[in-house]
């Protein structure tokens, strides 16, 4: 019981209340609020009659001589589905909880009480306790410090696999997989595989400082690796390293290691596996007996703590699971194309001579300039060396060019006009193949884009008002001594030249040759 008599004895001799909790063996917050009532109260030493430490808390504090079946007991149940929320503490529910009380007239239990049932209630019914680790709040990752092995099924050489290990350290609900390397690729697609194992996202993800993770460690401010980063924004995560030399920051999963090396790594040692796919399934069979495994101080085990605790308080998984992506730099070459592999991809013309960040998976390559996508290519799967060039990443004049076929440039013919139209087509007839003829009607797209497209239409009309057969010499000639801005000749004959009933055309007469009837 509460030493009352001897606080306000020594208080009254002022003692100090640092002094007083020493001597009585109090703690100085019971000091601090037995001289704050006696203040209260008016209750001072000397008493004017005799009164026992009982007396006295009776007189300061009359709500402790109140049965505790007139206090309002917590909400076990109510506590610990609350607590399940995020930012909300004991503190907040006791608060709470002494509002409620006070406004129906009840007395409520101290804080220290208010704990103190919530922990029986949790320790007896639930197998999980929320006041350190709120459920799908964090999931701890790490490397197992031993690894397992393959056999070579030829040679007999034991091939090393990495023993990957994640925890949720609310149910201690575990994931582990074997891989044959630590690299980037790995550690990404062993966190795809364990949100999909516990069907949800956590909010927080905790790794170790390791470089497949985190690009450069710090206290303050670490560099995600972007292929890291990018699986998080995919998954609305947050990656929140350990710290150096820290392992309480994952505690869950440092003690899953050691636990994991003993019941899976330790009892598989006898046991030889030729494929990575034979061990990950020993794993799984084993793994599956360290979740449902009972625990040892409480009830229930791992995953009935996992499917009834903590399932609930995780983030959906995505639509589509991440796409592992790698990242690169390279310099946008005079051609508008960068290399990725051995294959080259283009960008718009100008950022030719700018560097930029390429993202590399499976399937897409993309480029990024100041973060912002500039190209998207699908990747290519066929023969190295290749060349992928969209139209609207070339020039004017080169797209031009790329697209440059006989259905293209009849087209633009019937645009241009009727003459210009006809010239395109003797001019492809004139010629033994296509390409050739191909040639000499892009000299004439270039003359329309030098003299205008009305020009060439004249220049056209005239040199088809003399030849059947027009060519591009002649309509250059036309254009550069201005004859297309002249108006056409009359396109009727002389009467003199023409012979219309003349079948044979033109022959010579008698009189040509000195004959003539008058004479004889």
């Amino acid at each position: 019981m509460v030493k009352y008599r001897e606080i306000l004895r020594l208080h009254a001799q002022e003692v100090t209340q640092r002094g007083i909790a020493s001597s009585c063996g109090h703690s100085r917050n019971t000091v601090r609020e037995v001289i704050r009532r006696a203040e209260e109260k008016s209750v001072q030493w000397p008493f004017e009659k005799d009164l026992t430490d009982v007396d006295l808390q009776m007189i300061l504090f009359p709500e402790k001589q109140i049965p505790s079946d007139h206090r309002r007991k917590p909400d076990g149940e109510y506590i610990h589905k609350e607590l399940a929320k995020s930012g909300v503490t004991l503190s907040l529910l006791w608060d709470e909880y002494s509002l409620q009380c006070r406004a129906n007239n009840e007395i409520p239990y101290s804080y220290r009480q208010f704990c103190r049932f919530y922990n029986e209630y949790a320790r007896k019914t639930k197998a999980t306790m929320r006041i350190k680790r709120k459920p799908g709040e964090q999931m701890e990752v790490d490397w197992a410090g031993q690894t397992m092995h393959l056999t070579d099924n030829l040679t007999g050489e034991e091939i090393p696999v990495y023993v990957f290990v994640s925890a949720l350290p609310c149910s201690q609900y575990a994931y582990v997989e074997g891989f044959l390397s630590m690299n980037t690729e790995s550690w990404i697609t062993a966190h795809i595989h364990a949100f999909e194992f516990y069907g949800g996202v956590t909010r927080v993800v905790i790794p170790d400082n390791l470089k497949t993770g985190v690009a450069k460690s710090s206290r303050t401010e670490p560099v995600i690796n972007a292929s890291y980063q990018e699986m998080a924004e995919h998954y609305q995560t947050t990656i929140i390293p350990a710290r150096v030399r820290q392992p309480k920051d994952k505690a869950s999963v440092e003690g899953n290691v050691g636990h994991i090396s003993t019941w899976i790594i330790a009892s598989l040692r006898n046991e030889k596996f030729f494929t990575l796919a034979e061990l990950n399934n020993a794993i799984k069979e084993k793994l599956s007996e360290v979740n449902t495994k009972p625990f040892q101080k409480k009830n229930g085990n791992r995953q009935e703590a996992f499917l009834r605790e903590e399932k609930f308080a995780l983030m959906p998984l995505p639509y589509s699971p991440y796409e592992i992506a790698s990242w690169e730099t390279a310099v946008v070459q005079p051609d508008y194309h960068i290399k990725v592999g051995n294959d080259y991809y283009s960008v718009p013309y100008d950022y030719i001579k700018c560097t930029v960040e390429v993202r590399v998976t499976r399937n897409i390559i993309e480029a990024f300039y100041r973060n912002i996508r500039i190209a998207s290519h699908k990747r290519s799967s066929g023969t190295k060396g290749e060349h992928h060039t969209l139209p609207d990443h070339m020039p004017r004049n080169h797209r031009q060019y790329s697209e440059f076929n006989k259905g293209f440039i009849l087209e633009w013919g019937k645009t241009a006009g009727p003459s210009t139209l006809l010239t395109i087509e003797k001019i492809l007839e004139s010629y033994p193949t296509e390409k050739q003829g191909l040639r000499s009607t892009y000299g004439l797209m270039k003359l329309a884009d030098k003299y205008s497209i009305e020009r060439v239409e004249m220049a056209c009309e005239r040199v088809l008002s003399y030849t059947p057969r027009p060519k591009l010499k002649s309509i250059q000639t036309i254009l550069k001594t201005g004859h297309d801005k002249l108006p056409l000749e009359s396109k009727t004959e002389p009467s003199a030249i023409r012979k219309s009933d003349n079948t044979y055309g033109f022959t010579r007469g008698a009189d040509y040759y000195g004959g003539n009837d008058n004479d004889n």
